[in-house]
């Protein structure tokens, strides 16, 4: 199915306009990344509805993007692995946070070991998107604490259901760069050493 899909659009594209060989192959990189995100996130969106934990999945999936997009991380590279990390991630861990109340004092130690692993590992970058130029990787790193920070600050000023939901992108986002997680995905990590 997949496969049909991105064919069709591709060809229905390709109609159109006239691509070089480099644009082409980025085209259909793009269509597959577009296709696994709309059936991703269908999936989720189905299992929140069907949980009633919609609002929350929707709120930790944009607070996990804000901090994702400095911090990088792990991209699978098997769309059923994408899938599970997904469900486990944005409809696992809110759905067990919202059944559990956690104190200030774990909040406070969870939140020590995220800003840690933003020191030590952020931001981690794939084979695909290696971060080559030293000052980009410091800027974001910079920019992945200050988030952070932010994050467990103006958290303490929220409800509990949404503080929570600040400590799961971080929960996450430290996940995602550990190298043992790419570990367990045999994946390579520090991919800017490879240049």
């Amino acid at each position: 199915m997949k496969k049909i899909v991105i064919e069709n659009f591709y060809n229905l594209i390709l109609r159109y306009n006239n691509y070089s060989d480099e644009e082409k192959e980025k085209l259909l990189y793009g269509l597959e990344g577009l296709y696994l995100t709309i059936t991703k996130l269908v999936v989720i969106i189905m299992l929140a509805i069907l949980f009633k934990i919609i609002k929350e999945v929707a709120l930790l999936i944009l607070l996990f993007n804000v901090i994702r997009y400095t911090g990088f991380g792990f991209h699978a590279e098997k769309s059923y692995q994408c899938l599970i990390t997904s469900i486990i991630f944005f409809f696992a861990i809110p759905l067990l946070f919202k059944n559990i109340v956690i104190s200030n004092y774990v909040i406070n130690i969870i939140f020590a070991i995220s800003l840690i692993s933003f020191i030590l590992y952020a931001p981690a970058d794939t084979i695909k998107r290696p971060i080559y130029e030293r000052k980009m990787r410091i800027i974001r790193k910079v920019l992945t604490i200050i988030i952070a920070i932010i994050y467990f600050i103006g958290s303490y000023n929220l409800n509990y259901d949404l503080k929570i939901l600040f400590i799961e992108s971080l929960i996450i986002e430290s996940i995602i760069i550990n190298p043992l997680f790419y570990k367990l995905f045999k994946q390579p990590y520090r991919n800017y050493k490879t240049n």
